[in-house]
């Protein structure tokens, strides 16, 4: 059997969306709605159904809760349920998570105890954001936390994770266990294969710790050797034990980056102020072992973004990257936000 539906069902389908005044997004809307109909057609099991349906509850109840915040910066912090208040951990989690807020950053985690509470409390009301799920083993988290932090409830960690992942332009993550480190490999994952855009991701350890350099050790003497990951792979990853330098990194990061575009194999880079001939010499001299042909160039937007208004008003940069440079791609980054065109400006 096809997802193609007679013309009468889909008829149906759009008499139902006007008579709920749905006039925007019809198509994708439509075709939320007649996946529905097509599982019951297909005699789905009934708990695939109930695992479909709660997942879309539990997205909608996100994107609500969310979408008051659509233009304010989020950061999410991730670490271990289990961290005590005395521990320099949580101290950590909490400073670096009130200075992003006092930045304009809204903190968004995954609203348990532990680390997660350090940084709603480091937030505070107004600027933290929660994703939680429902364990059965597990502690709650502090009931004014719970009270204070706008948040919402999951089932699943997939919804949850996605929700984590999906707001924020920042990742801070201390250390954790298994839930933690799930967390953060699927961070690098997603920007190791390029199904997110780039992102500052630290880790962060209490003052003198070196919970993370085991990662490092690991990474360099076990996964490069065995060519199961690039030499640079690791490169977009910050490891500090200081705070400040976390919080440097996650909003120098947007300096003068902005955001990129893939037209074919055109790599477009959205910057926020204009470079000079000069700079663009530089990056030229200094990355043109990561291009695959060509040039670093100076562009106006293309036809495809015009026609999408995407970030037309911004100028560009336009490449063509190299497979498997993501680790090339995240210096390019960091040399763009070092220009000085765009330290002349604020």
């Amino acid at each position: 059997m096809t997802d193609a539906q007679p013309d009468e069902f889909t008829a149906a389908v759009d008499e139902i969306m006007t008579e709920a005044g749905i006039t925007a997004n019809r198509t994708l809307i439509r075709r939320i709605l007649s996946t529905g109909i097509l599982l019951g057609q297909e005699d789905t099991d009934r708990l695939d159904l109930k695992i479909a349906s709660a997942a879309l509850v539990e997205m909608r109840d996100a994107f609500r809760l969310f979408r008051p915040y659509a233009d304010m910066p989020k950061v999410t912090v991730f670490g271990s349920a289990r961290t005590r208040q005395d521990d320099p951990l949580y101290v950590q989690a909490r400073s670096v998570a009130s200075v992003l807020a006092e930045r304009g950053w809204m903190v968004v985690t995954g609203a348990g105890p532990g680390i997660m509470q350090a940084a709603a409390e480091g937030a505070g009301e107004q600027m933290a954001l929660g994703v939680s799920i429902k364990l059965p083993f597990e502690e709650k988290p502090n009931a004014v936390v719970a009270k204070d932090t706008h948040s919402v409830e999951m089932k699943y960690f997939f919804t949850r994770k996605l929700m984590l992942v999906k707001e924020s332009t920042g990742f801070i993550c201390l250390p954790g266990g298994f839930g933690t480190m799930d967390e953060m490999f699927e961070l690098l994952t997603l920007q190791q294969t390029g199904k997110a855009e780039p992102v500052p991701i630290v880790l962060l350890d209490e003052p003198g710790g070196t919970f993370w350099k085991g990662l490092e050790h690991f990474i360099a003497e076990s996964l490069i050797p065995a060519g199961v990951i690039s030499v640079d792979d690791f490169d977009r990853v910050l490891v500090t034990d200081s705070a400040e330098a976390a919080v440097a990194e996650i909003t120098g990061f947007w300096r003068n980056y902005d955001s990129l575009r893939w037209v074919d194999d055109v790599l477009v880079l959205r910057l926020k102020h204009t470079p000079t001939g000069a700079e663009v010499e530089s990056l030229n001299d200094e990355f043109a072992p990561f291009l695959a042909e060509g040039r670093i160039e100076y562009a106006g937007a293309l036809p495809v973004e015009i026609a999408d208004n995407d970030r037309v008003d911004l100028p560009r940069l336009s490449l063509r990257l190299r497979q498997r440079e993501v680790g090339g791609l995240y210096r390019l980054i960091d040399a763009i936000n070092a220009l000085g065109s765009a330290h002349a400006v604020g």
